[in-house]
């Protein structure tokens, strides 16, 4: 499983030529940065610092989206009661099962109308009327937090509004952090919704980029591939070492150990 990430990583400080004679070979014949330098200069005028700027932007706002607005739809069904509660979750929990593929082409017709084609709204705008799995496992996470809580804040005072942000965000913390995980690393790697929204390289998220970067029809710089790719997984990388813990105690916590 590991060898192909290991093989990625010491690829990108092999020569061209050592990468073509000896393909099986793991460890370098000899050690280079060079591919580093190549590669961060992109393509089509574009260096790969827009490539990871674009990526960094559409991340973070599409993460704060996702996370915000799961947070409060996972709060009105936590702590709210309202007709069709029930249901309107179950549908919610269905939806979950349906293929992104059979969204493509309806959600392609909808953002053209709207103008988004070619703009990063596509891409981000979704993210902030929720999304069922995070609603999912942040509303698993609320359940364990006792309704007393809730009752001797209003009896203070506190509003609905006022509960959520005072008492239920600081104790949902892990879940948040949990579902900002998932949210970056599967924001960070998506490939086909760029490819499908953006047409202009300037826009190009890191993943487009990266397939862009190499043409099977043409002689490719692998070695400047490997190191881009390398330099791609790191932002992903420090996020989970960093928050690791509140990963794993959200996800023992919410339900989903079963």
């Amino acid at each position: 499983m590991i060898y192909p990430f290991l093989y990625m990583i010491f690829g990108s400080f092999k020569t061209q030529q050592d990468i073509v004679q000896n393909p099986t070979s793991l460890l370098p014949a000899s050690w280079t940065l060079e591919n580093f330098f190549n590669g961060w200069k992109g393509f089509g005028n574009t260096t790969f610092a827009t490539f990871f700027l674009n990526s960094f932007m559409i991340t973070i706002l599409s993460v704060v989206g996702q996370v915000a607005s799961s947070a409060v739809v996972a709060y009105g069904f936590a702590r709210t009661r309202f007709k069709g509660r029930t249901v309107w979750f179950a549908i919610m929990v269905a939806t979950m099962m349906m293929p992104s593929q059979v969204l493509i082409i309806p959600q392609y017709i909808m953002f053209n109308k709207f103008g988004w084609i070619n703009t990063w709204l596509p891409l981000i705008v979704p993210g902030f009327f929720g999304m069922p799995f995070f609603i999912f496992l942040i509303y698993q996470f609320m359940q364990n937090i006792p309704q007393a809580l809730d009752e001797a804040a209003f009896i203070d005072g506190c509003s609905k509004y006022s509960i959520f942000r005072r008492i239920v965000l600081p104790l949902i913390k892990p879940a948040l952090v949990t579902s900002m995980i998932f949210a970056a690393y599967w924001k960070w790697g998506d490939f086909f919704s760029p490819m499908i929204y953006l047409t202009d390289i300037k826009k190009y998220t890191l993943s487009v980029a990266l397939k862009m970067f190499t043409d099977p029809a043409a002689q490719s710089d692998w070695g400047a591939s490997y190191a881009m790719a390398t330099l791609s997984v790191l932002p992903v990388l420090i996020l989970f070492f960093c928050f690791q813990k509140y990963l794993v105690e959200g996800i023992s916590t919410s339900g989903l150990k079963g």
